[in-house]
């Protein structure tokens, strides 16, 4: 994100006072998600998936609403208390700000201290249970019709606080879509339910990039969706000609994000925000005006904002990282700017910043491959086990040959590379290598060089 550091969350204070006497005020709370915070260490394991079910139980909201809301949100993390771009906390995102008061309900409600909400994970799930309850009691949702997840579209609407229609139902549609295709994620699994989501108002909606004949013609890149940030976050017109693109990641969700973009408040933007379920892409300024996204080099760079949180690699998806990069690539052939790092880089290395996005996560190498027309869709290699270790078959080029072994579990995967860093491993040093696929987190950037001296060149797979 841009300029968030800078941004006053408004009237913490008297939000603050109304949750509950003595609760820490928001405002001591770190304002920027990418600022380096010591995050606060659980005393005991959390059970998130109990949470779940007795936060469910308590207030009376279907267990998959609740659960498919905290993924839409935050893919159920909760990042160590840090706040999201638009001060939001937590595995179910309560926020305050000065469209969004879902902390604040939460307090009221539950009489829980807006710390504890903030940080502790099955509180923060308590008080989104007992926020989404008062929404679906003020709409009339009661007795048997509250156990039909497709009646509370209304109520999961009303929690996103989007800046309009479209947007909220943007949010409410992917929380259904969650819904309908379950959830596998680290101690919560939510089986696939066939919900008909009952809109209600939102019917008359139309669903956010609904194409007209004036939003084609506001896009600069023929497959994005144009939604226009608030004017008053951008500048119109640029100082410095554009020479370079800078990838961000959002801290937040994508319809979260659209929201906060078109919110008065927020005093930053970008010009593109994607998905990350699919890629989808939002234009919110042209490129001919500036964003603020990343202080002082503002003048001269477009913005790509990423769904997703720096700390959590499974947001950054094969659908967001092929769709960026198609997106990268056309702007850079339009602008005449070399596809190279040195022309596509990170919001932490631009010069001036304090961010950290995109982040350790960041699969740099894949992604520059995909903007200059590498394979988008790298070859795949099954490791199967064989006694005591993974044994890994070559390339027809080496006739199927099992050419080396290395401990590991059952199955994993890698995806090959053309080059890559230097790696030594099985007495072998050299920059061809294949990197095991992240698997959510698990088995993150490791990589295996080629062990074979007589067939340099030739990646392990």
């Amino acid at each position: 994100m841009g300029k968030i550091a800078r941004v006053p969350v408004p009237k913490l204070s008297a939000l603050l006072a109304a949750a509950a006497a003595g609760a820490l005020a928001l405002s001591a709370l770190p304002s920027n998600a990418a600022e380096p915070v010591q995050p606060v260490q659980p005393a005991v394991t959390t059970d998130i998936s109990s949470a779940f079910t007795a936060a469910s139980a308590k207030y009376d909201v279907p267990r998959e609403v609740l659960v498919a809301v905290g993924y839409a949100e935050s893919h159920l993390e909760d990042h160590g208390g840090r706040p999201s771009q638009s001060n939001g906390y937590g595995v179910m995102h309560l926020v305050s700000n000065n469209k969004n008061p879902t902390m604040s309900e939460a307090a009221k409600l539950t009489g829980l201290p807006v710390e504890k909400l903030a940080k502790d994970i099955p509180s923060n799930i308590q008080g989104a249970a007992a926020v989404l309850d008062s929404y679906a009691d003020s709409a009339g949702l009661q007795g048997d019709a509250r156990k039909d997840s497709g009646r509370w579209y209304e109520a999961v609407a009303r929690y996103s606080h989007s800046a309009d229609g479209p947007t909220a139902r943007l949010y409410t549609d992917e929380v259904f879509r969650i819904i309908g295709a379950g959830v596998q994620a680290e101690g919560v699994t939510v089986a696939p339910t066939k919900v008909t989501p009952q809109r209600g108002t939102y019917a008359k909606v139309a669903p956010l990039g609904t194409r007209t004949e004036s939003s084609v013609a506001a896009v600069d890149y023929p497959g994005a969706i144009w939604n226009a940030a608030c004017s008053c976050n951008y500048t119109v017109g640029r100082t410095k000609a554009i020479s370079a693109i800078t990838i961000h990641v959002t801290q937040g969700s994508y319809a979260g994000t659209i929201s906060w973009f078109k919110n008065s408040a927020a005093q930053v933007s970008a010009h593109y925000v994607i998905r990350s379920s699919d890629g989808q892409i939002t234009q919110m300024v042209a490129e001919k005006d500036k964003a603020w996204h990343v202080g002082t080099e503002n003048p001269y760079t477009v913005g790509i904002e990423h769904e997703g949180f720096v700390d959590n690699p499974s947001w950054f998806t094969d659908a967001m990282y092929k769709s960026s990069a198609a997106l990268v690539r056309n702007i850079a052939d339009r602008r005449g700017i070399p596809k190279d790092r040195a022309h596509i880089k990170g919001h932490s290395e631009f010069p001036n910043q304090t961010h950290t996005d995109p982040g350790p996560n960041w699969n740099w190498t894949y992604y520059m491959q995909l903007v200059n027309g590498g394979n988008p869709n790298p070859p795949t290699y099954n490791f199967t086990t064989y006694g005591s270790g993974v044994r890994v078959r070559a390339t027809p080029r080496l006739n199927g040959t099992i050419i080396t072994e290395l401990p590991g579990p059952t199955q994993v995967f890698v995806t090959c590379q053309v080059q890559g860093d230097t790696v030594t491993a099985e007495g072998t040093t050299n920059n061809w290598w294949a990197k095991l696929r992240d698997q959510g987190g698990y088995m993150t950037n490791i990589y295996i060089s080629d062990p074979n001296p007589k067939l340099p060149g030739v990646p392990v797979c």
